[in-house]
């Protein structure tokens, strides 16, 4: 079971890259997200995500336990359930990719209430929370920025 915890924790290895695991991690839940649209379609995104979540408490307990300290570098489950959060039900093109990337790794680094406060809590809950907390930040982002750029095209 520890295998395969540490292959969830580190979204199949990708935490293991050698520079920034943590954006290489968000890079991965990106392309998970386009695989889910493409294979199962937007109305099963939010299982997704939920199922991502779950599993991402225990697997990022298991990181932290295998590296016997607190939230592992190479632990980016949280990254990858961030850009699912972050991108829930929006239209997928380089445009919202790439801003709700941008947005989430910005939310995440900088850590804005009560992010901060979440990162502090014990296992994988602490783990995880940080990262979704920055999501829904990225979230309303990305939403605010279709929601202004349509308002400039439609006019």
């Amino acid at each position: 079971m520890r295998a395969f915890g540490l292959f969830v924790a580190t979204a199949g290895y990708v935490g293991y890259f050698p520079i920034a695991p943590g954006t290489a991690g968000s890079a991965a839940g990106l392309v998970l997200l386009a695989a889910i649209r493409f294979f199962a379609g937007p109305e099963l995104e939010l299982g997704f995500l939920v199922g991502v979540v779950a599993l991402g408490f225990w697997a990022a307990e298991v990181g932290e336990r295998h590296a016997n300290r607190e939230d592992p570098g190479f632990v980016v489950v949280d990254e990858v359930a961030g850009m699912l959060l972050t991108m829930l039900w929006l239209p997928l093109t380089w445009v919202t990719a790439l801003v709700g990337f941008l947005a989430f790794r910005f939310f995440d680094i900088v850590k804005p209430f009560p992010a901060r406060n979440a990162e502090r809590l014990h296992g994988g809950i602490g783990i995880m929370a940080d990262d979704l907390i920055a999501a829904v930040y990225a979230a309303v982002t990305v939403r605010l920025f279709v929601w202004i750029l349509a308002s400039l095209v439609a006019t």
